[in-house]
């Protein structure tokens, strides 16, 4: 194998092989989840073009900072289906066929829809905070942004990205993802690209409880079988001849 072959190996094996399996014995049939969004975002798409539909997908989608918070919670998990009217809706079924579909056959496809939500109410979240703070602050944002209508995929598809990549290795996927969206405020800083970070942390704070989590399920059955043993745990000192493990007795 070249160079190259041996890191898309180590950098998308682990995702290739969970995918791989699942996806040719089912086709279809292993993302239901992810269809059921895709043809929901087209359906609201359809709809929010025609004259009689605006007001209806506005009403049960469209999430603003200067709604009351109660109202934005029961809007924000409809809110990642609804496209923006201004960009072209192919890219955004593209995205969740992708990115979701990925993450329903490694997760999921209720901790796939869980993840969507946390990573769309984090942006949501961020807006009201932001704002808040002003736009003296280095998180602020200024008042305009309040009566912004923020709809889409965008932050649950970044969000999703990010928790898939690390969960299974692909650190130099996540990482790139994460630089571009760093490049994307950079280029043209608007709320949906500090959503797209704030997003990116919520993904990173669950990335950080899931790391502890397993690490904490790796010493407990340790822990666990030297306490039942009586035995205290092995300590390590130096001498000349190198490294030697001794017990301590106190």
């Amino acid at each position: 194998m070249t160079t190259l072959a041996r890191w898309a190996r180590a950098e998308w094996g682990p995702l290739h092989d969970a995918v791989r399996g699942p996806l040719l014995r089912r086709r279809l049939r292993a993302v239901p989840a992810t269809l059921v969004v895709v043809g929901l975002t087209g359906l609201l798409h359809f709809v929010q073009l025609r004259p009689w539909g605006r007001g209806f997908v506005h009403h049960v989608g469209a999430v603003r900072a200067a709604d009351p918070l109660w109202l934005a919670l029961l809007r924000t998990p409809l809110s990642l289906c609804v496209p923006a009217p201004d960009l072209p809706c192919w890219g955004a079924l593209a995205q969740i066929l992708c990115v979701f579909g990925l993450a329903e056959i490694c997760l999921g496809w209720w901790r796939t829809l869980t993840l969507a939500y946390v990573a769309t109410l984090a942006g949501t979240l961020y807006a009201r905070g932001g704002i808040a703070l002003g736009p003296l602050h280095p998180f602020g944002l200024p008042a305009a942004d309040a009566l912004v209508v923020d709809t889409g995929p965008s932050a649950a598809v970044v969000g999703l990205a990010v928790y898939v990549g690390h969960r299974y290795g692909a650190y130099v996927t996540s990482s790139t993802v994460v630089a571009a969206m760093v490049l994307e405020l950079l280029m043209k800083e608007n709320l949906a690209g500090r959503e797209h970070l704030a997003a990116i942390t919520g993904m990173g704070l669950l990335c950080l409880a899931s790391a502890v989590r397993d690490h904490l399920r790796q010493e407990w059955p340790r822990a666990r079988v030297i306490s039942e043993s009586g035995l205290p745990p092995i300590q390590s000192c130096s001498t000349r001849r190198g490294p030697v493990q001794r017990r301590s007795w106190w």
